[in-house]
């Protein structure tokens, strides 16, 4: 087994998006070779009620697939396939926009005020690109929570561990995404596919993730087992982007560890994107603006 190296460690950027909703990006709008197949990650974790309120009114997607997952309050949601509904704690919503799509996202907190929870924007393939939007709509009670016997949690939103598979099936990019919990002190590993890209993102805790030439054969509690390379620490809202390998190591601080673990098999397609609209190339992108404003954007 060989341990993925930490390429770099990224503070997520206060940002507005929508109507007016304070958030926290970790990625996006830049260099997408680094995380292929996936595009952006928002942190929208807010406690006061009129930074997030005014939502993500109507807007456009193409040419790609948005997983919003939520940790507290609830996202009401509707679209131009007549679809309404309402995602709350520990649902998620996984939608391909393919050819196109007209939707709204409008968030609501909990009793105290809390909106907390993520979307990240996976990218699709340009053969799937123009394919028929859907959604996986999947909840919490359905998504596989796994406890090992060192305490480590972990829900299964895509792909698998450890024995058992998530609910969403049947995407391109073949991407696992879970939603991990280390305890205070302890250290662990987590299996990645060695052709995939992967990043952890914190959002409860810290930890340090380890680098590639530390010997994970040797005993935990031996005096220097992370010493050959510093491990990256990393805690709230910080990004961590790993090189190759075909496991990621993490050591939990002293309150514990909580962070998304996501990785997918990068596409190595052209990326022409603006906006809500991710395609291959300037021309389809030119085309898929143009139908924005002469009606025709909808193909379904």
């Amino acid at each position: 087994m060989s341990v993925r190296p930490v390429d770099r460690l990224i503070r997520s950027k206060p940002t507005i998006e929508g109507a007016g909703v304070h958030l926290h990006r970790a990625f996006g709008f830049g260099n997408t070779a680094e995380t292929d197949p996936f595009l952006l990650l928002d942190d929208f974790r807010n406690d006061i009620p009129e930074n997030y309120l005014a939502g993500f009114p109507w807007h456009p997607h193409r040419g790609i697939e948005t997983i919003t997952y939520v940790l507290a309050g609830t996202v009401e949601h509707g679209d131009s396939m007549g679809n309404h509904g309402v995602i709350g704690v520990g649902d998620v919503q996984w939608m391909t926009a393919g050819s196109g799509i007209l939707h709204q996202e409008m968030p609501k907190g909990d009793a105290s005020g809390r909106m907390h929870g993520f979307q990240l924007w996976a990218n699709l393939p340009a053969a799937l690109k123009m394919t028929k939007p859907h959604y996986q709509e999947v909840k919490a009670a359905s998504i596989p929570e796994l406890t090992d016997n060192d305490g480590t949690r972990a829900k299964i939103v895509c792909g698998s561990l450890w024995g058992k598979r998530g609910p969403v099936e049947g995407i391109a990019a073949d991407p696992v995404y879970l939603d991990i919990t280390v305890p205070p002190g302890k250290r662990k590993t987590f299996p990645v596919a060695t052709r995939h890209h992967a990043f952890a993102y914190v959002f409860a805790g810290s930890g340090k993730f380890c680098n590639a030439s530390a010997p994970l054969s040797v005993p935990t509690e031996s005096v220097g087992w992370w010493d050959t390379n510093p491990p990256t620490e990393a805690d709230n809202r910080s990004l961590v982007l790993f090189g190759s390998g075909d496991e990621v190591a993490v050591q939990a601080g002293e309150e514990g560890i909580r962070f998304l673990l996501a990785s997918g098999l990068p596409l190595k397609e052209p990326v022409a994107w603006y906006g809500p609209i991710v395609m291959n190339t300037q021309e389809q992108l030119r085309q898929a603006y143009e139908e924005l404003r002469n009606g025709t954007f909808l193909k379904t």
